[in-house]
Parts: C-alpha cells; sequence; structure tokens
C-alpha cells in the first residue's frame, strides 16, 4: 500500500477518539475551554446523557468573529505561542484538538460574542462536512457551544455508549471534580429539561465546605481535616479524612496538579503512607490541591491529560508526606491535649493559651473554638531554624484543627476540620485524663510527643540565630546546639527502640545496586540482625533491592551505605552500641521545629536532661564586658 495524507476528516475523527471517549468528554473539554476564557459562571444542559444533546453556555471573554472558523481547525489554540510556552502549562486546554475532533463526530454549533462586539456570530459544523459556516445570531457576551447528535456518523462508537443513567453518572461525577476545585465558578447541569446540579460560588470557607459536603458527603466535610502547607515553591491545600471520626466517608479521592485533575500513583502511595498507622486497609478520602513552578510538572504525557510528571517526584512524594503525616498527627495530639483545655486550662508554659471565640449568628461558623498564640511565643518561632514541618498546633471546632506556624521564609502551614459541636458534652476530669496519658505512655521510650503538653514543662528559652538556646542559669550564659541536641536525642530514641526491632517504611521507588557475590551469604546469615534494623533487602536478577529502610536512613544515600553496611557485618555481628553510633551518624543532625525538640528533651527523665544540658557551652560574657569597660 502507498503511504499517503489522511483526510482532515478522517484525521479528526482519529484525534476523536482519544479526546471523545463519551459524553462525558465532550463536556469535560468545552467547559474547560469555558474556564480557560474567564468565566465565572458555566450552565451545562444535556438530554439523553449526553447522547442526544450537550449545551454548554458560559459568560467568558468570548471568541471574536474572524477566528470562529479557526476555533474549529485542528491544533488551533490561543493558550500556546512558542516551544517554551509547552514547559510552562496552566491552562486546561493546549492542544488545540477539542472542537475539531468533537466536530467530527457530532453536529456542532458555536456562538460566541466579544465585549467589542455589538453582535454575536454563530458558527456551524456538521461531521464529515468540515466546511465552517458563519451567520449572525442573537447572544450575550461569552458563548454557547451545541454537540447535537454525538457519534451519529460512527455508529460502531455509539454502541459502545452505555445507557442514558451510565452516561449522566460520568457526566456528574466529573462535575463534582471540577467543581471542587474551582469554588469560585457557578456550576449548574440540566438533564432532560430538569436542573440536578446547582454548585453556587464558594467564597468563604463555610462555603466551600457546603459545596463539599454536597460532592463527598456530608459525614467527610464535617469531620474533614484542612491542610494548607506551602514550602520551598510547592503548595499543597485541602481536606483529608480524620482517622478520629468513626464514620464512613464514602471514596472521595481527588488530587489536582495546579487546578487539573490527575490520577497519580506516587500520590496514592504519599496518602497511604501517611495514613498507615490510623487507617490500615482501609478507603482513605481527601480533597487535595499541589500548586507548583509549571516548569517543575509535565501535563502533555497523557492523551486525556489524565495523568502529569513531576521533575522531582521524590521531593514532591516526600512534600506530600510530610504535610499530611504532621496534620494527623497534630489532630491526633489536639483531640487529647484539647480536653483539658476546653475547661479553661492555659498553656502558659509553652507560650500558647486557648480561647473559645463568641458564637456568630451563622449557622456555618457557630460552635467554633479558635487557638491563638502569645507574643511572647510568636517572637520566639520567629527566631527558630527556618526547617521544614515546623509547626504549632491549634483547633478549631471540636478539636480538629491544626495551625503552623510560619517557616522562616519558605511560608506556613494550617491544617483545620470542621465537626460537631461538643461545648455541651461533659468533659473527663484533669485527674482522668492525666492517668489515660500514664497508660498510653510506652515505659523506657523517650521523646515522641507522648508527654501531655501542660504547665509543668518549662518555657523554651530563646533561639539565637536558628542554631542555638540561649540558657540563662543565675549569672552565666551558655549556649546549647539544638543540632547536637536533636543528635542525643536521636541517639536516646534509638537506644530505647532498638532492642525491639526498628520499624521500616516502604520506599517509594526501590534502589538498586549491582550484587556483590558475597552479599548472598551474609543476607542469610544476618536475617535476623537485618530485620532488627528495619532493612527489607532482596536480591534479584545480579541487583540487590532495597524495599524498606528505618526513617533515620530516608535521608542517606541508600545506594552506597547499604553496602557499607553489608561489608561490616560480613565478618562479625556488630554491638548494640556500635550500630547505635552507626544510625544516628547516617540520620545526621536534622529537627523540624525548635519548640517540639524542647518538649522532647523536657520529657527526659531529669538526668537524661542534665547530661544534654551539660552540653552547652559558656559564654564568657562578664570577661567580655570587663574588656570594653578596661579600654
Amino acid at each position: 500500500m502507498t503511504i499517503r495524507i489522511l483526510p482532515p476528516q478522517l484525521a479528526n475523527q482519529i484525534a476523536a477518539g482519544e479526546v471523545v471517549e463519551r459524553p462525558a468528554s465532550v463536556i469535560k473539554e468545552l467547559v474547560e475551554n469555558s474556564l480557560d476564557a474567564g468565566a465565572t459562571r458555566v450552565d451545562i444542559e444535556i438530554d439523553k446523557g449526553g447522547s442526544k444533546l450537550i449545551k454548554i453556555t458560559d459568560n467568558g471573554s468570548g471568541i471574536p468573529k474572524e477566528e470562529l472558523s479557526l476555533a474549529l481547525s485542528r491544533h488551533a489554540t490561543s493558550k500556546l505561542a512558542s516551544l517554551d510556552d509547552l514547559d510552562a502549562i496552566l491552562s486546561f486546554g493546549f492542544r488545540g484538538e477539542a472542537l475539531a475532533s468533537i466536530s467530527s463526530v457530532s453536529r456542532l454549533t458555536l456562538t460566541s460574542r466579544t465585549q467589542e462586539q455589538s453582535e454575536a456570530w454563530q458558527a456551524y459544523a456538521e461531521g464529515s462536512e468540515m466546511a465552517v459556516r458563519v451567520i449572525p445570531a442573537a447572544h450575550p457576551v461569552g458563548s454557547t457551544v451545541e454537540a447535537a447528535d454525538l457519534f451519529f456518523n460512527t455508529p460502531a462508537r455509539r454502541r459502545f455508549l452505555k445507557s442514558d443513567k451510565t452516561e449522566f453518572t460520568h457526566i456528574d461525577e466529573w462535575l463534582k471534580r471540577i467543581a471542587l476545585v474551582r469554588r469560585d465558578i457557578h456550576f449548574t447541569l440540566k438533564h432532560n429539561g430538569k436542573q440536578v446540579r446547582n454548585y453556587r460560588p464558594a467564597k468563604t470557607e463555610a462555603q466551600y465546605l457546603l459545596r463539599l459536603g454536597q460532592v463527598g458527603g456530608k459525614a467527610f466535610a464535617d469531620s474533614a481535616l484542612r491542610v494548607d502547607c506551602e514550602h520551598n515553591g510547592l503548595s499543597l491545600s485541602g481536606y483529608i479524612q480524620s482517622p478520629l471520626s468513626g464514620l464512613a466517608v464514602g471514596d472521595t479521592q481527588y488530587f489536582y496538579v495546579n487546578g487539573r485533575l490527575v490520577r497519580d500513583r506516587l500520590v496514592n502511595h504519599a496518602v497511604r503512607q501517611a495514613f498507615a498507622q490510623q487507617l490500615q486497609g482501609e478507603q482513605v478520602a481527601f480533597v487535595l490541591m499541589l500548586n507548583l513552578d509549571p516548569h517543575q510538572v509535565d501535563v502533555n504525557v497523557h492523551p486525556a491529560k489524565h495523568e502529569v510528571r513531576f521533575h522531582e517526584s521524590r521531593y514532591v512524594h516526600d512534600f506530600i508526606l510530610q504535610a499530611l503525616e504532621s496534620a494527623l498527627r497534630e489532630s491526633s495530639e489536639l483531640a487529647f491535649d484539647g480536653v483539658p483545655a476546653a475547661q479553661g486550662a492555659s498553656e502558659e508554659a509553652s507560650g500558647s493559651y486557648i480561647r473559645p471565640l463568641q458564637p456568630q449568628q451563622s449557622d456555618s461558623e457557630s460552635n467554633q473554638i479558635a487557638y491563638s498564640e502569645t507574643e511572647e511565643h510568636g517572637k520566639r518561632l520567629a527566631n527558630e531554624h527556618p526547617a521544614y514541618g515546623e509547626h504549632q498546633a491549634g483547633r478549631q471546632a471540636g478539636g480538629q484543627r491544626v495551625q503552623e506556624a510560619q517557616m522562616g521564609s519558605y511560608g506556613g502551614s494550617q491544617f483545620a476540620g470542621r465537626g460537631r459541636n461538643y461545648a455541651s458534652a461533659e468533659l473527663p476530669s484533669q485527674a482522668v485524663v492525666d492517668s489515660y496519658a500514664q497508660l498510653m505512655t510506652t515505659p523506657g521510650v523517650t521523646g515522641q510527643g507522648n508527654q501531655p503538653r501542660g504547665n509543668h514543662l518549662p518555657p523554651m528559652p530563646q533561639v539565637l540565630d536558628g542554631r542555638y538556646w540561649l540558657l540563662v542559669r543565675g549569672s552565666e550564659l551558655a549556649l546549647l546546639s539544638l543540632c547536637c541536641t536533636a543528635r542525643e536525642l536521636n541517639r536516646r530514641e534509638i537506644e530505647a527502640k532498638l532492642d525491639a526491632g526498628l520499624v521500616g517504611q516502604p520506599l517509594l521507588m526501590p534502589v538498586s545496586v549491582k550484587v556483590d557475590e558475597d552479599w548472598q551469604q551474609t543476607l542469610a546469615e544476618r536475617e535476623l540482625l537485618i530485620r532488627k534494623l528495619g532493612l527489607e533487602l532482596t536480591i534479584r536478577l545480579g541487583q540487590l533491592i532495597i524495599k524498606k529502610v528505618p526513617p533515620y536512613l530516608r535521608q542517606s544515600q541508600l545506594a552506597s551505605v547499604i553496602p557499607e553496611l553489608l561489608q561490616w557485618i560480613r565478618f562479625e555481628e556488630p554491638a548494640s552500641d556500635a550500630l547505635v553510633n552507626w544510625l544516628v551518624n547516617q540520620s545526621g543532625e536534622q529537627f523540624n521545629s525548635a519548640s517540639r525538640l524542647w518538649d522532647e528533651l523536657m520529657g527526659l527523665p531529669e538526668s537524661q536532661q542534665q547530661e544534654i544540658l551539660s552540653m552547652a557551652k559558656v559564654i564568657p560574657w562578664q570577661e567580655w564586658l570587663g574588656e570594653q569597660t578596661s579600654e
């Protein structure tokens, strides 16, 4: 057979096979065009599940008369102009194929008017007739697209359509997805002349929670934890299921990248790993929106744009995991710590206090409990090391609000929830709460935030240069390194856990290293030791596969660290002290929060506290002052 160029109509129908899968695909493309045009209201009308009629009306910027015919041509778009634009896509559409593909398998009418035009114009295209006719029409500023008789000229494709009810369900599901990420848009949906959906613009958080309840169910909206975290150009916001709700919240799982709904295994892995301890084996509900530099993500990797590719996927994964783990950890702590606080107990030792707000008139804003930081603690946080993940707890409505303090130049993180009103519930006494705290504390394990925060903790010293605590002992001044303190706390934590065995964390992408001929024997002989360290290592096809590592090795170069370990344990089994020192050296001296570090230090026994505090270096300030006076 000879090679020849396909006719335009045939090429468009082939392209339609990728773009137009079912009526929901048509609505997706047309509504996204409306949003790219700056519309604030989009009305969707369908008949017979969209197979008979699809009509999209918006109040966007419209299309000029001279560009109407061009808009129905293949690879014609106003959203890209150069190859550089393809590397930084922020619009929904960019390929310029949707209208041409839809018009090749339906009877399409496009009516539009711009603000500058005195009258509207209408373009019409039908199936195999690719010629476009443009005539005057009456229409307000904006556009209306009608796609009638979908697949009328491709009977084979039409036979694959499901029932009207099934096709409507797909349309309704897609509308829910876009309504959650575009809270500023008014969406309506009519089916067979009857309005079935009306999502009004959500200008406040309370209004957005109502929309979230419409889409994800009231149980999810009432108990969800709010996430709002920024770090180094990445921003994650939205809501996640509260592990404390105890309610079935459905299968709401939506993730957006720069406003675009995507399905990503990396994100699902991060969410599952974050909830591994609280809801193991259960479906987790979440609505999360990730915003980042468009140069750092490629959205042009899937025909239907359902998937994206991150340039730094591991970094994005760890950012999402860290944000979600922080939200869940703080919500768990506050669910316990907030009980005595509701009775009026203050937390002056940690520099924060709890103050109930006055009830509001609005039902959606009533029964809220807000937490605020004292000015002294705010100044203290401003001087802390700008490490990622630093946050201070706050709470809203029933003990499910978590709020992170500002993280230096990186921004801040907030986690909040809206739940039922517990103000009238009978609260347990302080003695009962303290007894429960003792039961929930593992003997011999130090520093993991198990100690209830209260007035018994001394206030944290001032932080100098983000690296030192300034200790005052009578007339003596001393500097205690935060990094050294974190290292010593790490050592004690590892010593407490090592005998029982460390818990390994699965890697997002297993690391493979070319195997050495002696490693197979080493793995067999030291199997118990390797398990004790929380490692999961296998050999396959000449490669050592590293699947799990303890958290203390997560930031190390595993491709070199694990081979060094195998070489070390090959001839002898190291003593526990040697293993502890090795793990401490590999974990480094990183810490997330100076205030959390201080709480962990104060949670140690008095003797261990003094050992660490004795590491502080005394400042000879009196000698310096005397020298300056003598001069």
